[in-house]
């Protein structure tokens, strides 16, 4: 009887009424679970959706040179082809050369297995920071909140089918995040294990994935060495945050072998080539550059504030951090309680301090730098393709979840919270916000979907004309162009000999040059 009271006092308030259907521990059993299974069919909808379109995927503009490449050339000629006459990232034409060396079938299955992959990651990284927090993961709030996620990343923004569906835009800003994702569960996988072996395996890793990504995506390379540095300056052991030089050696490491891939990228002769062609700019540092940088940097998060969804990250991050403290048997530590170990015990409130604000620089500069090399790459409208824009995107979605799940930890703890008419309450806005949210996205997923069929629709027709006009011998043959998302299609260039998704095309069908149709 004594410890039956003992437990009731943490489930149950005076202010509540006692009994087995009443209290946190009934919520626990009947509302979250049933908000965190809603929240679940909603994103999972909607990326069930994205996924399934993956089957109307059909080339366009850079797919053209990298199907005729993989085909042609192979994994390695693609790859060196990339580094000698592109733009040098090597990852990125192996990469390109794995997934279009099979046919269509990989761009098609791409999709499902970003989408898949970086479910499982968010999962694994949620349960890890609860558990640093001293609560219970609960698998379906989490799924939950990956799903939700994943939702806003690719539809709340203005360029969907590059950043999920168009396999050149997925392999260079959506991929690197997922590597990046997996990189850090190595880490923390690796840094504390007893063997040494496997600590220095981890260290390793993190040199290699980092040269490798250095040549994969320049921008993401740039945020994830921003939150690295950070990173490895809190992690110093005289902080107190590290009780050893691990996490700073594996920082480092990680550092280097970006800049030792962005090395070999920039002095590339593809590099070089690609910088050839373009006019001759201003300064990257001139005051004039500085100013035209950062009005574009307002650009950018001008759009990206302009979109209200963004917030549901935050909100499923309330009801995750909720349903994660309500079903704790006990009430976590009151603030100013010393943390757990996971939670870096021992170190200074200063410190602690800058550990949780330190997704603020890595969102502010790392977008910054983004919109440095937007506009070094591709001049005045660089900052438009926001494709590249993943690269802070997710850092700023997991920020604004991870705050939220601290809020929803912190208030779930308090008593006021934890009756029943109070967690209900939160619990049904942090709902009510996730869904809206996803409600908004659903006309442009509609758009996104009816633009893709009906555009396979017609390059299914076209693509059998073509080749039956090429099976007889045909040497020049008509092409309409078939434009999706604002990408590049035969004919976008008056002079034909600049037409480089026109030759790409011709080199696929095995003619000599097409005509507008």
């Amino acid at each position: 009887m004594s410890t039956m009271a003992a437990e009731g006092e943490d489930l149950v308030t005076p202010s509540s009424p006692t009994g087995p259907n009443t209290g946190p521990r009934h919520l626990l059993r009947t509302l979250l679970p049933t908000a965190a299974a809603t929240l679940a069919a909603a994103a999972g909808a909607l990326l069930a959706v994205g996924c399934f379109l993956g089957l109307y995927i059909r080339p366009t503009s850079d797919d053209w040179c990298a199907a005729w490449k993989a085909r042609d050339l192979g994994v390695l000629g693609i790859t060196a082809d990339f580094y000698t006459t592109q733009n040098g990232r090597i990852t990125n034409a192996f990469l390109s050369g794995l997934l279009y060396g099979g046919g269509p079938a990989g761009t098609k299955i791409l999709p499902t297995l970003i989408t898949v992959s970086l479910t499982a990651a968010l999962v694994l990284l949620g349960r890890r920071l609860l558990r640093a927090l001293g609560h219970t993961p609960p698998l379906l709030a989490l799924t939950a909140c990956a799903l939700a996620l994943q939702a806003l990343l690719y539809f709340a923004g203005t360029r969907s089918y590059q950043v999920l569906l168009w396999a050149p835009a997925t392999i260079s800003h959506t991929v690197p995040s997922v590597i990046g994702l997996w990189a850090l569960l190595l880490a923390l996988a690796t840094l504390g294990h007893p063997r040494r072996a496997v600590r220095t395996a981890g260290l390793a890793g993190a040199l290699l994935i980092g040269f490798a990504l250095g040549t994969l995506s320049e921008p993401f390379a740039l945020v994830s060495g921003l939150l690295a540095a950070l990173t490895a300056v809190l992690c110093l052991p005289r902080l107190r945050l590290a009780t050893t030089w691990r996490p700073f050696t594996w920082c480092l490491l990680w550092c280097a072998g970006l800049a030792l891939g962005l090395a070999v990228l920039y002095t590339s002769p593809g590099a070089r080539w690609r910088r050839a062609q373009q006019p001759e700019k201003p300064p990257l540092l001139s005051t004039a550059e500085l100013r035209a940088t950062f009005e574009d940097w307002l650009r950018m998060w001008d759009t990206v504030t302009g979109q209200w969804a963004y917030l549901a990250a935050a909100a499923a991050g309330l009801l995750l951090g909720l349903a994660a403290t309500l079903r704790t048997p006990h009430p976590a530590p009151a603030p100013g309680a010393r943390p757990g170990p996971g939670a870096g015990a021992g170190a200074g409130r200063t410190t602690r301090a800058a550990l949780l604000l330190l997704p603020l620089p890595v969102v502010i500069l790392g977008s910054f730098a983004v919109a440095a090399g937007l506009r070094s790459g591709y001049g005045s409208t660089g900052w438009t393709y926001a494709r590249t824009w993943t690269s802070f995107l997710l850092p700023m979605e997991l920020a604004l979840c991870g705050y939220g799940v601290l809020l929803g930890a912190w208030a779930g703890s308090r008593p006021a919270v934890r009756r029943p008419a109070a967690a209900a309450a939160a619990t049904t806005a942090a709902l009510c916000l996730t869904l809206a949210a996803m409600a908004s996205l659903v006309p442009h997923l509609q758009q996104l979907t009816t633009t893709t069929v009906a555009r396979s629709i017609a390059w299914d027709a076209q693509n059998t004309r073509i080749r039956a006009e090429a099976a007889r011998g045909a040497t020049d043959v008509g092409y309409r162009p078939l434009h999706i998302a604002g990408l590049a299609e035969p004919f976008f260039t008056a002079d034909y000999d600049r037409d480089w998704v026109a030759a790409c095309v011709s080199r696929w069908y095995g003619v000599d040059r097409i005509h507008r149709r």
